[in-house]
């Protein structure tokens, strides 16, 4: 859906829509029981809204592609990922409040695992610590480059940002995180002439990274990607008419918040504090963005049980979002990570709108199978906010 048009017949009303999405929702099959880990889930709130509720499946991007987050989310949120191509750079950088100026490179960090030959054997260092992340980054802080300045702040876990700051930065560097153990590291390469100072700088950071962390295996190297600037992308708030607001635990869903204009409420706990939270910002706000981490978590480290117990425990929190009685509920993943890939996958998304204006669902549970046979059919993430605000009673007819 074109932004524009939205904008024009978007209208401002007192209904409430809630968009919840378990990052990594879908998955495939157990081997054994031939059941995804939603379909292994004991989920009755769950099921109960799909009965009722408009189901489908979305793309995130595009049938086959398989999606980032950050485009996902953006997606999600009714912006093309392909026009408005955001680097995790930048999503990580505002996540943890850092204030990016004009001009200033930001690329998002794991530290990683590499053996005695360079190969690496784990891209998240173990998971290690935050605490443990945080004392790994002010060494690295004390890294010196000739006319850039460098700020190298702890994201959580394994995760970190780095913000290059000078004159003649370009962001325009491929990944050095191959995405794969037994690989080595990538070299930071220019992807345009105009980049082979930022190249260079990086690479240099890289190599003084290494002979830093070599005594503090198992996080003994980095990986960077995302290289990006600051965008130009306008509010959800111009474009909807609405108070949006985010709850979220992750940085860079927190920091993707902030670019399209929400107001974010950063949660320490689990889903039910999550949903404390809400309860209390209920009555300011109207459009309200809850991110579950966990199961997206679980399918990249393979662990099926795991996946399924955090759908359940989403589940069985659901009756206090439901007691706030939502105009409109909307609940998805940004993507599919099954436990049997260990990664993000192309596969489509289960999607169920919760309203007083859906038809009558074939579906009788919230899972892969059973929604496909919902009314939405198979639909691009893009679509999703125009129904929300539809079901909402938010959007003006269009034309004559």
């Amino acid at each position: 859906m074109n932004l524009e048009v939205l904008e024009e017949i978007s209208i401002t009303t007192p209904s409430k829509i809630v968009m919840l999405v378990i990052d990594g929702l879908g998955g495939l099959p157990d081997i054994k029981t031939r059941k995804t880990e939603l379909e292994t889930a004991f989920t009755p709130h769950l099921d109960k809204l799909a009965s009722s509720g408009a189901c489908g499946l979305i793309d995130p991007i595009g049938p086959g592609i398989t999606p980032g987050s950050g485009p996902a989310h953006l997606a999600l949120f009714g912006y093309d990922p392909i026009k408005f191509r955001i680097g995790r750079g930048v999503l990580e950088a505002l996540g943890v409040g850092f204030e990016l100026t004009e001009g200033d490179i930001a690329a998002r960090g794991n530290f990683c695992t590499i053996d005695e030959n360079g190969l690496i054997t784990d891209r998240r260092a173990g998971r290690i610590s935050t605490e443990k992340c945080a004392e790994l980054c002010s060494l690295l802080s004390q890294i010196k480059l000739d006319g850039v300045e460098t700020f190298v702040l702890p994201v959580r876990e394994h995760r970190f940002m780095l913000v290059l700051r000078g004159e003649g930065l370009n962001p325009d560097l491929n990944d050095t995180d191959p995405q794969k153990v037994g690989s080595a590291p990538c070299v930071a390469a220019a992807e345009s002439p105009e980049a082979q100072f930022t190249a260079d700088m990086v690479n240099r950071f890289i190599e003084e990274s290494k002979k830093i962390l070599k005594k503090h295996y198992p996080a003994n190297m980095i990986l960077l990607r995302g290289f990006s600037r600051l965008p130009a992308i306008p509010s959800m708030s111009e474009i909807y008419k609405l108070k949006p607001v985010a709850i979220a635990r992750y940085p860079m869903y927190k920091g993707l918040a902030k670019l399209v204009g929400m107001k974010v409420f950063s949660v320490e706990g689990d889903f039910k504090e999550e949903l404390k939270v809400l309860a209390e910002c209920y009555a300011e706000h109207d459009f309200f963005f809850i991110h579950v981490k966990e199961a997206d978590s679980a399918g990249e480290d393979g662990d099926f049980m795991r996946k399924v117990k955090v759908i359940e425990q989403v589940d069985s929190a659901l009756p206090a979002l439901l007691a706030l009685k939502p105009d409109v509920l909307v609940v998805t993943g940004d993507h599919s990570t099954p436990a049997l890939l260990k990664g993000h996958s192309w596969h489509p998304v289960p999607i169920l709108i919760c309203s007083s204006w859906c038809r009558h669902s074939k579906a009788t549970r919230f899972s892969e199978l059973a929604c496909a046979l919902g009314e939405l059919g198979r639909i691009s993430a893009l679509e999703v906010m125009p129904l929300a605000m539809a079901h909402a009673l938010k959007l003006s007819k269009f034309g004559a």
